[in-house]
């Protein structure tokens, strides 16, 4: 599994050997990836399924996946109905699928809890003590191939992205909208393109220093993308104070209302820059695809065009081309 790097191959590999070997393909076999937040939760990243049509409703792990998120230890159920750690009445409510036996195991690297890798089945004692071990042993393996791909997606991160914003790099960012137009086009679907720019930019470098205008990149791009989370959207830093976000699957109308949306947003946030208050303002030019053009250095030029006509006519506007 370590010949290969990338997170979703080792990732699928794991679970497809965990699901083979141990369970010969029968219930489910989940993979949840531990999230290393201030609380540390669990989030689902790979499964595979004897039922195709099975729902897994609990994302972030259940009961059982806290018990072993607690004591770091595998877990062994063969009947759930006379394992009395547990509450059946929460189980059934976390639960839209029927669970008997289970067996469990965290992937630990360098005591740091990475994963955890688990397999249950409707039917009781369907697994044994032999079961587990052989699961924990997968785990330990399964361990450092995940720790590696979780390394070296990191790595391709901060290769595509800006290290100040986060948001993408110019360069990723078209090869991507390049095949996000062509997805739009062959799905019939819109795709809309905001171009953004602070205005007066250069007036918080030099009266407040670099340092600040970071700050103030920084907490704007925050808000852009707590602002437009809803829209799922594509962000990138295309340039200094200028700033370009894709929105898939939305029309011009719409990406107008949310650009406005935003504008207003940036515009009511409160700044300190060395102790004293101070605010900005943006323009945003929209443009979108099918309507205003189907390739991605024409779409970007007509952003651009409107979001020049936003600061030609007095600045914080948001200006749609026509």
């Amino acid at each position: 599994m370590n010949s290969e790097l990338s997170l979703d191959y080792v990732s699928d590999r794991l679970v497809s050997i965990a699901s083979k070997e141990v369970a010969k393909g029968r219930g489910t076999c989940i993979l949840y990836l531990v999230e290393p937040h201030e609380n540390v939760k669990l989030r689902l990243f790979k499964s595979m399924k004897e039922d195709s049509k099975l729902v897994i409703k609990a994302k972030e792990g259940d009961l059982f996946d806290t018990w072993v998120l607690k004591h770091a230890n595998p877990l062994l159920i063969e009947d759930i109905k006379n394992d009395f750690r547990f509450d059946l009445n929460r189980l059934e409510a976390e639960h839209s699928r029927h669970i008997s036996s289970l067996i469990s195991a965290p992937l630990i690297s360098e005591n740091r809890f990475i994963a955890l890798l688990r397999i249950d089945n409707p039917g009781p004692g369907t697994f044994a003590q032999d079961d587990l071990r052989f699961l924990a042993t997968i785990s330990d393996f399964g361990a450092i191939a995940i720790e590696n791909g979780q390394l070296f997606q990191r790595t391709q991160e901060l290769a595509i992205r800006d290290g100040l914003t986060s948001f993408y790099r110019k360069e990723y960012f078209i090869d991507r909208l390049k095949e996000e137009l062509k997805r739009s086009l062959r799905q019939k679907k819109p795709l809309s393109i905001l171009m953004l720019d602070i205005d007066f930019f250069k007036k918080y470098n030099d009266t407040y220093g670099h340092t600040a205008g970071d700050l103030v990149l920084k907490r704007l791009t925050q808000c852009i993308s707590e602002n437009l989370a809803e829209y799922e959207p594509i962000l990138c830093r295309f340039g200094g104070e200028e700033f370009c976000i894709a929105l898939t699957h939305r029309d011009k109308e719409e990406a107008f209302a949310a650009a406005e949306n935003l504008r207003k947003a940036i515009g009511h946030l409160k700044l300190v820059l060395r102790r004293q208050p101070t605010n900005v303002t943006v323009s945003i030019g929209v443009a979108s695809c099918p309507k205003d053009s189907t390739e991605e250095e024409d779409l970007l030029f007509k952003a651009d065009k409107a979001l020049y006509d936003a600061k030609k006519s007095g600045r914080n506007k948001t200006v749609i081309f026509s």
